[in-house]
């Protein structure tokens, strides 16, 4: 595939900030037409990637192409950017601010205002056309903030942190809005470190950690290629040849026993172990493990904090 093939293409990117190196050797690639997850703890780099694909930063060493070409303005006009710093006009009427947004993005002021009235109407904000964007809450602000990054109809949404603030009812509108798009055609990258919510969306993922990446590619694929390590079970009978040198450690979940294994260890010498212990085995199956779990194995114990992934960010950005 060359570069016309893709939407977002970086190749060998690097960014410092002083002594800081926000990213490091960055090659990263979206197809056309995919739900991408730009995936890891606040601090790791995922904002200033964005940036660069932007063009709001430049890299300091690599390049960086956007639907085949340099990130100008002409390839701008094809994106909706939604940046994790929330900003509106706040004294501006909300009606009449998503109509301006629209017209800088070449959308005639009539279509705009009737774009922006309909998805007013369908967020559940029709009531709030006439009020200034600061009387609204945080979690309004930030649902007009998407209808603005939206009313061009973009060819590729760039979403930073999206969810972020969102309570889970306005997680799922946004979600479901995210597939509408994708069903249209509409390339997608979202930055998040919340891997449930891109373990739902995704059809790739990047992941990153301390500036460099860890792991990058479609995440069905990666899921089955790291599906190794943990096994469930379920049997009746004897139960002497469940603990063995291959066995880490067990855990009772969902009404099974899961059994982690060593590095290296091979789960069939437990089936066989089974087989030949005379016991019933109902359930023998290589667990799929989570995003969360990947991430895990790939950066490393020490990258996870008490939410599932690390905080505190960076200097220059996450």
């Amino acid at each position: 595939m060359d570069d016309n093939g893709y939407a977002i293409r970086l190749r060998g990117v690097t960014k410092r900030f002083g002594k800081h190196t926000a990213v490091s050797g960055f090659d990263f690639e979206v197809p056309r037409g995919t739900i991408c997850g730009l995936l890891g703890p606040n601090g790791s780099g995922k904002t200033t990637s964005i940036r660069m694909i932007m063009g709001i930063l430049h890299p300091d060493e690599g390049s960086v192409s956007l639907f085949g070409a340099d990130p100008d303005i002409t390839r701008r006009e094809k994106v909706g950017y939604l940046p994790e710093e929330r900003g509106l006009y706040k004294k501006m009427k909300v009606l009449e601010m998503l109509t301006f947004l629209a017209e800088i993005r070449g959308v005639k002021r009539s279509q705009g205002r009737k774009k922006a009235s309909d998805w007013l109407d369908r967020l559940g904000l029709s009531a709030w056309a006439d009020k200034r964007a600061d009387d609204l809450s945080k979690g309004m602000q930030q649902k007009v903030q998407f209808i603005g990054t939206v009313l061009h109809d973009p060819e590729l949404l760039i979403l930073d942190e999206p969810f972020s603030g969102l309570d889970p009812i306005n997680q799922d509108v946004l979600e479901s809005i995210v597939r509408d798009f994708h069903a249209r055609g509409t390339t997608i990258l979202f930055s998040t470190h919340l891997m449930h919510q891109a373990e739902q969306l995704c059809h790739r993922v990047c992941m990153i950690s301390n500036a460099k990446k860890v792991l990058d590619g479609e995440l069905k694929s990666l899921k089955a290629a790291e599906r190794k390590g943990v096994v469930a079970v379920e049997w009746e009978g004897p139960d002497d040849w469940i603990l063995g040198p291959e066995v880490d450690r067990t855990e009772e979940i969902d009404g099974g026993l899961h059994l982690f294994l060593r590095d290296g260890a091979d789960h069939q010498t437990i089936l066989r172990r089974g087989v030949e212990s005379e016991a019933r085995i109902l359930r023998f199956d290589l667990v799929e493990p989570t995003l969360h779990e990947i991430f895990v194995r790939h950066a490393g114990a020490d990258a996870v904090g008490d939410n599932g992934m690390p905080s505190g960010p960076h200097p220059g950005g996450a």
